[in-house]
């Protein structure tokens, strides 16, 4: 049957062709599926399917995530470790007299660009009754910072130095100004005979120092020579057992101590095992011990534990110095290229030492007005001297 004039059979539909490439259909790869047969499912064209570089990308983003978290969790640690240690020195300050700070002499700038001297004063006030009213300052030391030449200097004063002039007293040996007029009547002492200015002052109490060194975990000391001491503090608690007891012994060689123990050994006065060992082994001892402190607190371990310890930190200490500068003596120790270790002396005489003619060389030396030198055979008992990069022997 044919269709009506005019008509046609078909229709004819108008359209467009889609601009752009048109898609294809990719060959099938022949790859394991899921349904066993060796084909890998055509899902037809569009966008691109997740797959291999989804998981690229969740690779660097927890890596991202993961790295982001860590440097939250130390800038929060370092945070927490900074206002702990602010707390602490700020109750060391409260414990520094008001009237010391008056005997001090100004810095000439940030402690980053210019020398500063500050006076470590250690006392060790025994909870032995017949030693309770002792209030000398059993160690005595001068640190010199040098940034610009990016060195350390101590000075070590023996204790039982006699210098010409306790300012209202008269002659004396130079630990009896503490006893006498506290911090700041040491200062005073000092800054006349040495002629070095007192910036700083750091007043350390041997006593608590213990604490200090148990909640660090002890420290470790290269005991240099055998020692039996003579009887102080006896440990035990019956006048029989400590008639008996002989003194406290330290065995040659590196030790790891707590803090009783590493209290001890810088509060002996006398080995009987050496009959040369004199009160200037005790000083190098007592610095022994607070070198090997220095290097416990500046260890990895006791970062982690200063949000904890932070404040305990400054217990032993009474300071004028802030948070912010001692920030910076820390950064000047760790910077340090050169440390000197120096050292007054003299001759014995009884109970005091007479100061030697070369002690105001060695304050040249400290000053770095000459070149360090080690003490020469000039006959004094103790003579000074300055050592580099190690400390003097005995320490």
């Amino acid at each position: 049957m044919s269709a009506p004039r005019g008509e046609k059979p078909y229709r004819v539909y108008r359209g467009g062709r889609v601009k752009g490439k048109v898609p294809t259909i990719p060959r099938p790869t022949r790859e394991r599926g899921a349904n066993g047969d060796g084909r890998r499912d055509y899902r037809g064209p569009g966008s691109k399917q997740p797959g291999g570089d989804l998981r690229g990308w969740r690779w660097k983003r927890w890596t991202g995530l993961s790295l982001l978290v860590l440097v939250l969790f130390l800038f929060f640690w370092i945070l927490a470790a900074y206002l702990s240690f602010r707390s602490g020195v700020k109750d060391a300050n409260k414990r520094l007299p008001e009237s010391v700070r008056l005997a001090l002499v100004p810095d000439k700038g940030m402690m980053l660009s210019h020398a500063s001297d500050i006076l470590l004063l250690g006392t060790d006030h025994s909870l032995n009754p017949s030693r309770a009213s002792d209030q000398h300052s059993d160690s005595i030391q001068i640190l010199r910072t040098d940034p610009k030449h990016h060195k350390l200097i101590y000075l070590s004063i023996p204790r039982d130095l006699r210098v010409p002039d306790i300012p209202g007293h008269g002659p004396d040996k130079i630990n009896a100004a503490f006893q006498i007029g506290g911090a700041r009547l040491a200062a005073r002492t000092i800054h006349e005979y040495t002629g070095l200015p007192i910036n700083h002052i750091v007043v350390v109490n041997f006593h608590s120092f213990s604490k200090l060194i148990d909640k660090v975990g002890g420290i470790d000391i290269n005991v240099p020579q055998r020692i039996l001491s003579n009887k102080f503090d006896c440990p035990y608690s019956t006048s029989e057992r400590c008639a008996r007891w002989k003194g406290w012994r330290f065995a040659k060689g590196e030790q790891h101590m707590n803090g009783y123990r590493a209290l001890i050994y810088s509060r002996i006065r006398e080995n009987k095992l050496n009959a040369a060992d004199t009160d200037i082994t005790r000083g190098a001892r007592q610095q022994a011990v607070l070198q090997a402190l220095m290097s416990k607190l500046s260890s990895a371990g006791t970062f982690f534990k200063l949000p904890f310890i932070g404040g305990d930190l400054m217990t032993p200490v009474a300071t004028d110095l802030s948070p912010t500068e001692l920030m910076q003596v820390g950064w000047l120790k760790f910077r340090a290229g050169k440390t000197l270790h120096c050292r007054l002396g003299g001759k014995a005489d009884g109970g005091y030492i007479d100061p030697s003619e070369d002690n105001l060389a060695v304050i040249a030396m400290v000053r770095g007005e000459s070149a360090p030198q080690p003490p020469p055979p000039n006959g004094d008992t103790f003579p000074p001297g300055c050592y580099v990069n190690r400390l003097p022997p005995g320490g």
